[in-house]
């Protein structure tokens, strides 16, 4: 057999072994972010759940709904004992009540104090010019007794009445300065009470406002699950009673190896499998990707500065939006695996 033709085959073999190895080479070291499509299996179906909590204390007398029900915004969910919250109302009221009548009592007092202010005023007005009257009938008699024309007597009298208008000018001077000081004291007291009142209405208004808060209705559309309250049972402030799940507003979230993430854009379309529905496709686009790492915002966070270290990869939550229309989508339920894939070249 000629030695050519025994050769050219195993150049030929060899040349392929290297390009497969060189292919290989390429592939195992190329950067994954330039890959024409990003997929990952760490994905679930998710919602803004609403916790319902009271934000009243009281014994639960009903409760209006079952779990797995669906609700509407405005549905009645639980209702609290509010006995005492309607006491609390009435006192409140009462309250407001007692500070109107105060408040009218004072503007009474200071209405009528203005008349006494006018008469005061005039009174003075009277005195003064009866003071003047007098100064001058006493220069008068002064200076006719001095030249002989008047008796001592009348000197002595007319400088007695002037003493005498003296002091009623002093005396409605005194009485003018009580009745403004008096003015001035009923305002204070009127200000007081209608801060009073303004307090009281507040006080009404909380009362009324924790009674409203003794009925809980739905906030938002959904479905009833968790559902801790029981008639009978205490209600605290802060403590869920129930959970209300918005199944039609449901997303994706998909946790992407950072080193998935350098071409991956908001609006990019996103194809997902849901593992309920294996024979389903269903559409989505990346509505936002999160600004940390999940074990960034863990509540015990890992501290790399000390000791030995190994580099883990770490993974970012990426929102997908899913698209409206698709009559699978009322199939979905929270927590369910999701296996999207990305376009990141479209």
């Amino acid at each position: 057999m000629p030695v050519n033709n025994i050769t050219a085959p195993r150049i030929a073999l060899g040349g392929i072994t290297l390009a497969v190895l060189a292919s290989a080479f390429y592939y195992l070291n190329r950067d994954e972010a330039s890959a024409a499509t990003q997929a990952t299996d760490d994905a679930y179906v998710a919602a803004d759940m609403t916790l319902i909590a009271p934000q009243v204390q009281g014994q639960i007398s009903r409760v209006l709904v079952e779990d797995n029900q669906p609700v509407s915004p405005g549905t009645p969910l639980v209702e609290i004992d509010d006995r005492d919250f309607r006491i609390a109302l009435a006192q409140a009221q009462a309250g407001v009540a007692a500070a109107s009548a105060d408040v009218a009592n004072l503007q009474a007092q200071l209405d009528k104090q203005s008349s006494s202010l006018a008469q005061a005023s005039a009174a003075l007005q009277a005195s003064s010019a009866s003071l003047q009257l007098a100064q001058a009938e006493s220069s008068r008699f002064a200076h006719l007794a001095a030249d002989g024309s008047g008796s001592v007597q009348a000197q002595q009298q007319a400088a007695a009445q002037l003493s005498i208008q003296q002091a009623n000018h002093q005396r409605d001077q005194a009485t003018l300065q009580a009745v403004r000081q008096q003015t001035r004291v009923l305002q204070a007291e009127l200000d007081k009470a209608k801060a009073g009142l303004a307090k009281a209405r507040t006080l009404q208004d909380s009362a009324a406002l924790n009674l409203a808060r003794t009925h809980i209705s739905a906030p938002v559309a959904g479905v009833i699950t968790q559902r801790e309250a029981r008639t009978g049972a205490l209600a605290s402030i802060g403590k869920p009673l129930m959970v209300v799940v918005p199944l039609q507003s449901l997303y994706v979230e998909a946790n992407f190896r950072e080193t998935q993430l350098a071409n991956l854009r908001v609006g990019q379309p996103v194809s997902l499998q849901v593992d309920a529905l294996p024979h389903s496709k269903l559409r989505g686009h990346i509505a936002s990707i999160a600004p940390a790492s999940g074990a960034s915002l863990s509540p015990l966070p890992a501290h790399n500065a000390t000791g030995n270290f190994t580099k883990i990869v770490q993974r970012l939550p990426v929102r997908i939006a899913l698209d409206a229309g698709q009559p699978q989508l009322q199939a979905l339920r929270v927590g369910m695996s999701v296996h999207p894939e990305i376009q990141t070249h479209s």
